[in-house]
């Protein structure tokens, strides 16, 4: 429910704060020329083993600015708990949001939900059931294709490593603890590491990178051929996405109560041919005179993992999009993220287009290296154009 925290208050600044009877807190800033519309915010993934979980009602503080400068009342939730918090995030920010309009007497014109990252794919869920609430949804950064597909290309990739870059077995899902999680990322990285210092490492070392849809990083305004700088901009990111997804996988799974990662069955073939980056790795395995076939043979022939059917089945249904939109939506995207691939932006059009609702969604691509890595005014007019397709009252048919 959206019980008010009796400890709930607003300053003169117009700012206001409060609590839900699961423990979500929500935060609101409201400015002094209101222009009628409510911004809800949703934060990105926070991992549970951080402490603090606190409210949010904008990825910035530039941004934050911005908005109410614009005039826009802002509110945003910590969500029950940190970690994934998909499976209640909708509901709690739903919650929040009523709890902050009935806390500050605001009537507003429309109610716009945005968010960035895991907030994103939040956002994406408000859009696919909340038309009789909101007006206009903007996920930007974000994880369009839900865990099971993000848990699925990641595992790809430690693959990739454990098999073509490590000379011992590693636990590459399944985690009984934290600290199993981080001994995992702490095994994965001496590879990639000893991998780069030569030419079949290098090209092996892409490969992985490929698998986890890693771009290559390199701006356009730094175009070139050489093979060796878009090599070594795929491992410093790829070294980087280590560190970050492990742990984050161990979230995942304590969420869901299981591994719901598999590749038994998957043919590596098949899947490095729909690689964004197989014209590159192609090139690193011929210039190495490595046989990328063979290598591509071994991950199909040692891929053994089994998900946990009843883990899967959770997190499918807590954390997919079908592109069944009940408003309209405006996506920002940069086209080189490495935590939340563009290529995720392709399969949500494909969905949307398959729910035969693709007048309502407009998406944008910021050129940069960098995950949810947008400028305050960037966000701002991604909002502008949401606002005014939601004054154009656009909804589903």
């Amino acid at each position: 429910d959206a019980l008010v925290a009796p400890s709930a208050w607003a300053d003169a600044g117009g700012n206001y704060s409060g609590s839900l009877s699961n423990g979500t807190t929500w935060l609101a800033s409201v400015p002094a020329e209101w222009n009628g519309t409510v911004l809800l915010y949703s934060h990105g993934y926070r991992p549970s083993f951080v402490p603090g979980n606190p409210a949010s009602v904008a990825p910035d503080d530039a941004t934050k600015a911005l908005l109410l400068e614009r005039g826009y009342a802002l509110v945003g939730s910590s969500y029950a708990a940190g970690g994934w918090a998909v499976p209640t995030a909708a509901d709690d920010q739903l919650q929040s949001l009523d709890a902050m309009l009935g806390q500050t007497g605001l009537d507003p014109e429309h109610i716009l939900a945005y968010g960035t990252s895991m907030g994103g794919l939040v956002t994406g869920r408000i859009a696919e059931s909340a038309g009789d609430i909101i007006d206009g949804a903007m996920p930007t950064c974000g994880l369009m294709e839900g865990a099971v597909d993000l848990n699925n290309y990641q595992l790809d990739g430690s693959h990739a490593i454990e098999q073509l870059l490590a000379d011992q077995d590693l636990q590459i899902e399944g985690y009984a603890s934290l600290g199993d999680a981080f001994a995992a990322s702490a095994g994965l990285r001496p590879p990639v590491q000893g991998g780069q210092q030569t030419s079949e490492g290098r090209a092996r070392v892409a490969l992985a990178a490929a698998l986890f849809h890693i771009s290559d990083g390199v701006p356009a305004a730094q175009a070139t051929k050489d093979t060796a700088v878009h090599q070594q901009s795929l491992y410093t990111q790829l070294l980087q996405t280590i560190g970050f997804v492990t742990p984050g996988r161990f979230d995942i799974e304590s969420t869901v109560g299981g591994n719901a990662t598999w590749n038994a069955g998957v043919d590596y073939g098949k899947l490095f041919a729909q690689s964004e980056d197989r014209n590159l790795v192609a090139k690193l395995y011929r210039e190495a005179g490595l046989d990328l076939k063979a290598d591509l043979a071994t991950l199909t022939r040692t891929a053994d993992v089994v998900a946990d059917p009843g883990s899967v089945e959770t997190l499918r249904a807590s954390s997919t999009l079908t592109g069944d939109l009940q408003m309209p939506v405006v996506t920002l995207h940069t086209l080189d993220d490495i935590l939340a691939p563009v290529q995720v932006e392709q399969e949500y059009a494909e969905d949307v287009r398959a729910a035969r609702d693709a007048s309502l969604l407009k998406q944008f691509f910021v050129v940069r290296v960098g995950h949810c890595s947008f400028t305050a005014g960037e966000s701002a007019a991604g909002i502008g154009v949401l606002h005014e397709r939601g004054e154009s009252g656009e909804r589903a048919g």
